[in-house]
Parts: C-alpha cells; sequence; structure tokens
C-alpha cells in the first residue's frame, strides 16, 4: 500500500452516467492508525473517535455535501434522505435531489450504486449475504422514481468467491443460485456474493451492471473484515450534479 498517494489518486470512481457521480474509498490518505490505517470512516469499529471525524473530513471535502452516514444492520431498509437522521438504520438510502449524497461502508460486503442517466435519482446499497437474502437490492429498486430498465447499476470493492468461503446457512439461503457456489470441504463452498447480486439487479429489470473486479482481501489496498478481523471501513458514495455544478 502506497504512502505516497492521495486520497483522490487512490478512489475508485464509479461507472455511471452524468450526471450521477461517485466512488469509493481506499484505505489511503487518512490519520487512523493500526490495526485501522489509515482512511477509516467507520464509527463502530473500535477506532479513535477523532481520527474517524477527521478521515469523513477530509473524504468530505471531495463531495459537494456531507454524507448521510447510516446505521447498518445487514437488513433490507430502505430510507429516502428526506427522512434520515443520524444513527437511522438502514442498509440502502436515495435521493432525487441534486447534491446530497447517499453513502454506505464496507469491508468485503458489496457496495452498490445505482442511479438514473437522466438524473432522476441515485441510491447506495450495503449488501452482504444476509441484506441479498432479505431482498434489499429489490427494496431499493422498487423505492426508485424511475423504470428499472432506465437504471444503470455499479459494484464497487468487494470481496470475490476465492477469499469467501461460507457454510450450508448461506448455501441454503441461495438455493435458486447453485452456480454461484463451489465446494471445497465438506459442508462448505466459496460463495460469489457478486454474482448473486448482478442476477438479483438483473432480474428487477436493471439491464446495465457493471462490476468493478476489485477483491477486498486481496493485496492491502483495502479493509476485509475476512482477511483481518479488526479493521476499518471504506466508504462507497453517490450523488446527482446540480445543473449549475
Amino acid at each position: 500500500m502506497s504512502v505516497m498517494m492521495t486520497i483522490e489518486e487512490a478512489l475508485i470512481p464509479a461507472l455511471l452516467p452524468p450526471p450521477v457521480a461517485g466512488f469509493c474509498t481506499s484505505r489511503i490518505g487518512g490519520v487512523s492508525g493500526p490495526p485501522y490505517e489509515s482512511l477509516n470512516l467507520g464509527g463502530a469499529c473500535g477506532d479513535d473517535q477523532s481520527a474517524v471525524e477527521q478521515n469523513r473530513r477530509r473524504v468530505c471535502s471531495l463531495l459537494p455535501a456531507a454524507p448521510c452516514w447510516l446505521r447498518q444492520v445487514h437488513g433490507n431498509h430502505v430510507v429516502h434522505l428526506d427522512q434520515w437522521q443520524p444513527g437511522l438504520e438502514a442498509d440502502a438510502a436515495w435521493t432525487d435531489r441534486p447534491g446530497q449524497v447517499v453513502a454506505v461502508l464496507t469491508a468485503d460486503c458489496l457496495p452498490i450504486l445505482v442511479g438514473d442517466p437522466d438524473g432522476h435519482c441515485v441510491a447506495a446499497i450495503h449488501a452482504g449475504w444476509r441484506g441479498l437474502a432479505a431482498g434489499v437490492i429489490e427494496r431499493c429498486i422498487a423505492a426508485l422514481p424511475a423504470r428499472p430498465n432506465d437504471l444503470k447499476a455499479w459494484i464497487g470493492p468487494r470481496i470475490c468467491a476465492e477469499h469467501y468461503e461460507v457454510d450450508a446457512s448461506v448455501r441454503t439461503a441461495f438455493e435458486e443460485v447453485p452456480e454461484a457456489f463451489s465446494p471445497t470441504r465438506p459442508g462448505h463452498w466459496l460463495a460469489d456474493l457478486p454474482a448473486i447480486a448482478v442476477k438479483q439487479l438483473l432480474a428487477t429489470g436493471i439491464e446495465t451492471v457493471t462490476d468493478s473486479a476489485i477483491c477486498t482481501a486481496e493485496g492491502t489496498s483495502f479493509f476485509s473484515y475476512r482477511r483481518d478481523g479488526c479493521t476499518g471501513r471504506m466508504a462507497t458514495l453517490a450523488w446527482i450534479e446540480s445543473v449549475n455544478s
């Protein structure tokens, strides 16, 4: 992990059509110490809160407004940012207002951004296996004021199947997608969560889904709970650019 790169240089830009914009952060460019070094944006993983706040201010300087952070619980609750308040439990958020910033935190789970090319709406979804099983993708797409076939989706850095072994409880939750599982040792499989998410997104009627194909557990540029246990969180953020921005 290069310590010479700036936050901006290390961002992963979201492949979404203007006027929708977004990106995912990496570990680079913050002030947190081990094991959260250095751009930890998660406030509930044990890091010093002053470091988290400083990291968040650094990221906020790249945004049109402060992000609306969610209290993520691996569920399927979806919120419009007009109803957002600090500490709100939800795993997806959307807005139809230019300049408002939707955000999710991850460290292996899938961060999914969904945007409308006409700028009518943008959404951010946090999807681990529990959220995928609970239908968080379907609920979020159903809440958006746009036809699904007009929407574009992007999956940010997430864990890949090669680094994500699961037991029978996860395998049973996705019996309809056996192709996403490869057996390893008895009672365990490698699970391809991105493949499951792509199938669910397409099933909603979305026709264009782009996967970043970046695995959080490979290398050290991203936080990975599966790899490290105690670790920080990246943020994946999006907004609708205003007409005169």
